[in-house]
């Protein structure tokens, strides 16, 4: 099963298309060899039917078998010199010793069926890359780049670099990340966000590689090119999983490598107590016994009961827009017992309007706008770009600052003429300067329940700018589901103040609520957890939560934006925004592991049930491949199973958002009333 786990590095998409070429052709060529080597034992065979001498008939039946054996034997040798003997290397000893004993045709057709099955193992790792190969296509190799003069002209991809502007026509895949600067069109999201109503693409709105243009033409600001792409890293995460070795697995391949000398021991025994005779006969069945003992008790099903599981797993969940960075964190996502969420972003929808101008004594509304829009400019933070389009609207433009600093929790300072300004939390601006403390607490009462970007410039406290998003409409259902999951905790965790937590910690149903917290506040609640003996899963936008993410057992990132941090910090990105994938991560973990555990019940199921079989006699020689391939056939059938369970819930969620697209969205105020 080694052909299952895929390159760890990314390599360039040339070097990415000939090994998928490679694997084709290599695939071809082992077709071809097991067809000619097919044909012998069929010669070999009808000879024998035809009354041709036994000699004669034997001629292209040890020609067969020595052909198909040949590819089995360089497997087994690299698994005795990895000191790790396993499956092909008992299948070579078997069909050898059927050779040594003159068995021709039983060997021929010994080694046709085991490699008929690896074959079929082969081209489903290269099914695998040949998906991933395609994933990567999706990017067009030329670039349309557009000059100050408006002129176009056509280029290689390598030539494209962050900050130059790429058109895009209609039914072309975009070949870059960036941002619309002109034009408007409906961009098919489908192949990051399983998402598929396409969006509406207008200035200003963020679009990646890969996706599809489809109605308008668009020229688009580039941010990211290649690797760098969020399909780039898609593919890198699907890389590093494929490839990733979880402890279970390990323990797996392990056990096979002692399960080898017990096989052997087994064989060994089965020849010894059925040899005593002095019958030729009855010593050329008993070496077929122990011949049949090493074919039936192979571990290849064993050794793929974990694997195909986890092919299978994370296929269904990057149907749905969940990319799961390492096997060892879906299996973790089985065992949590207790959710910890951030608010801004992942429990609300993170777009927020202002509400309210609350300016300190002798400040007018205008100047704490200006000085809000001028500080928060550079800022990419939620509540940062709704205070730039409320100013916008307002028709205050920012003036231009010397150097800017983001504070992560705190918030920013910039550094302008008029004096430093720093805008963030009140609590911040009451440690760098306490003789504001009672105008803050002042300004507090009036942005009671609201999110609040306070002001100072110059030393001096100009009061805050009350903010307002929205509870996500499946918030609560979610909270709820991972209840029914058996989920015994769920959290909040957020830097936002405390009434605006408690109050969308109401309205879905959270069991405790931790606000106000610097990350590294989080880190200590989150350790603290931990050292409980709770198994947690964290969830955020991956912007301020990356040490969380980094330590819980299952860190997931939120949406396209958070792709960066989910590469680095969490185990999972959602590629959109939808929270009941997050229920459905827990679901399709555990039914992994129910499934990985009836895999490796049946193989072994199998192996003993052969083993009885073969060492009484009750089975040929020439049935025993039949069922050692039928191990195979189980196990992957039965590891699909998880590919269909994506399925379904694919179909449900469906119906579920054409239904509450019917339903008005309730504001967090309202909801938390309702609750």
């Amino acid at each position: 099963m080694s052909e299952l786990a895929l390159a760890g590095a990314s390599p360039s998409e040339q070097s990415l298309r000939e090994a998928g070429s490679a694997g084709a052709e290599r695939l071809e060529r082992q077709l071809f060899v097991a067809l000619i080597g097919g044909v012998l034992l069929l010669v070999s065979w009808l000879a024998r039917f035809a009354g041709v001498s036994e000699q004669v008939a034997a001629i292209p039946a040890l020609l067969g078998a020595i052909m198909l054996v040949i590819p089995l034997l360089r497997k087994a040798t690299r698994e005795i010199a990895a000191g790790r003997p396993s499956s092909n290397s008992l299948a070579s000893l078997a069909v050898i010793a059927a050779i040594v004993v003159g068995n021709y045709l039983a060997a021929g057709f010994l080694a046709f069926f085991l490699w008929l099955a690896e074959l079929v193992l082969s081209r489903t790792a290269w099914g695998a890359q040949r998906a991933i190969r395609e994933l990567i296509e999706l990017t067009p190799d030329i670039a349309r780049l557009v000059d100050e003069a408006g002129e176009e002209r056509e280029v290689g991809l390598s030539a494209v670099a962050p900050g130059m502007i790429v058109r895009v026509r209609p039914g072309e895949n975009l070949p870059v990340d960036g941002r619309v600067i002109r034009g408007t069109s409906s961009i098919n999201q489908a192949s990051l966000t399983g998402e598929a109503v396409p969006i509406e693409a207008q200035p200003g709105t963020e679009v990646y590689a890969g996706t599809t243009n489809l109605t308008g033409q668009i020229d688009v600001d580039v941010t990211a090119v290649a690797a760098q792409t969020t399909i780039g890293k898609v593919e890198r995460l699907i890389r590093e999983a494929e490839s990733a070795k979880s402890e279970r697995q390990e323990l797996i391949e392990e056990l096979a490598s002692y399960y080898v000398p017990v096989v052997l021991m087994v064989a060994g025994l089965v020849w010894f107590f059925t040899s005593k005779s002095t019958d030729p006969a009855v010593r050329d069945e008993a070496a077929v016994r122990a011949i049949t003992v090493l074919v039936v008790t192979c571990p290849g099903a064993l050794l793929i009961a974990h694997p195909t599981a986890m092919v299978a797993a994370f296929a269904a969940a990057a149907r749905l827009g969940i990319m799961i960075k390492q096997t060892r964190t879906l299996e973790a996502a089985a065992s949590v017992d207790t959710v910890i969420m951030d608010k801004t972003g992942t429990l609300t929808t993170g777009r927020f309007a202002v509400s309210r101008l609350a300016p300190a004594e002798g400040v007018d509304g205008a100047m704490l706008l200006q000085a809000a829009a001028d500080g928060e400019q550079h800022s990419n933070h939620p509540l940062a770009k709704s205070i730039l389009e409320t100013a916008e609207k307002a028709r205050i433009r920012p003036q231009a600052i010397e150097r800017y600093e983001e504070l992560h929790g705190r918030g920013v300072v910039a550094h302008a003429e008029g004096g430093d300004i720093l805008a963030g939390r009140g609590r911040w601006l009451v440690e760098v300067n306490p003789s504001i403390a009672e105008e803050v607490a002042a300004v507090e009462k009036r942005i009671e329940g609201m999110s609040g970007v306070h002001v100072m410039q110059g030393g001096r406290y100009l009061g805050a700018v009350g903010l307002e998003d929205k509870l996500r409409r499946n918030a609560p259902e979610v909270v709820s589901r991972l209840r029914e999951l058996g989920i015994r905790k769920v959290c909040i965790f957020t830097g936002d103040r405390l009434p605006v937590a408690t109050r969308v910690g109401q309205a879905v149903g959270v069991d405790s609520i931790e606000a106000e917290c610097l990350p590294e506040e989080k880190h200590e609640e989150l350790k603290y957890l931990i050292s409980r003996g709770h198994r947690t899963l964290v969830v955020g936008d991956g912007i301020n939560d990356g040490p969380i993410l980094a330590s819980a057992e299952v860190g997931v990132a939120m949406g396209l934006s958070g792709s960066d941090i989910a590469t680095n910090s969490a185990g999972v990105a959602l590629m959109n925004d939808d929270l009941r994938h997050i229920p459905f991560l827990v679901e399709i973990a555990r039914r992994t592991r129910v499934i990985i555990a009836q895999n490796i019940a049946a193989s072994l199921l199998l192996a003993i049930v052969g083993l009885a079989l073969a060492a009484t006699g009750r089975i040929s020689l020439w049935i025993a491949p039949m069922l050692y391939a039928a191990g195979y056939v189980v196990v992957i059938a039965n590891s699909l199973r998880l590919v269909r369970f994506g399925e379904d819930f694919a179909e449900t969620e469906e119906a579920r958002r054409r239904a509450e697209a019917e339903r008005p969205v309730k504001p967090v105020r309202q909801a938390a009333r309702t609750a």
